[in-house]
């Protein structure tokens, strides 16, 4: 069963906790958009501290001191409108296109006079057919028997005796012996080389 006793009491309570809200709401309103005491102390101490900075350190070699950056407070976020209209009032002087532009006139561009490479006719070169290749053969002995010639013959590893007239590999025919050297004829190529006796 509730009296009137216990309502009275929730309402002092509510009272006391009011009360107390709003004074921790002022607090925190006034700590945040503060007094006027701590603002001006923000800009002297900035500005008094460059002259606290050495003059030159080891890794500036200009000689000048670092400065330190104001402080959030000291900041003006007042807007210019003068500044800006003096900004908005300036108008491009350059002697070329303007690339802010989409109306202005396209630099022109000078024609060539003169071909930067003259037309130089490149030499023609006579190419005949290619020259007939060497016979892949070595004349490393000669034998006269009876008055028939022989010759020794050496292709890589393959040894082959031959008398005047006979075909070697298929396609050389010997021509001519003689005990210093030898007349030999690639048949694919119809070309005759001669030679000499190589000692092994």
């Amino acid at each position: 069963m509730k009296t009137g006793l216990d309502n009275k009491r929730n309402v002092a309570i509510l009272v006391v906790l009011g009360v107390g809200l709003l004074g921790a709401l002022g607090y925190f309103l006034e700590s945040t958009f503060g007094g006027s005491s701590s603002t001006p102390a923000t800009p002297q101490r900035a500005a008094a501290a460059p002259a606290e900075q050495p003059a030159a350190t080891s890794g500036n070699p200009g000689g000048h001191a670092a400065q330190k950056i104001p402080s959030l407070a000291s900041l003006d976020p007042t807007l210019h409108p003068e500044l800006m209209a003096g900004a908005e009032a300036l108008e491009y002087s350059g002697a070329g296109r303007n690339i802010f532009s989409m109306m202005s006139t396209p630099v022109e561009i000078p024609k060539v006079i003169a071909q930067v490479r003259p037309n130089v006719p490149q030499p023609v070169i006579a190419q005949g057919p290619p020259p007939p290749p060497a016979i892949d053969l070595k004349f490393f002995g000669y034998e006269a028997n009876n008055g028939v010639k022989k010759a020794f013959l050496l292709k890589g590893d393959d040894v082959f005796i031959a008398s005047e007239g006979d075909v070697v590999d298929h396609h050389y025919k010997v021509v001519k012996i003689s005990p210093l050297s030898i007349q030999v004829t690639d048949l694919l190529y119809n070309n005759t080389q001669t030679l000499p006796l190589t000692q092994s």
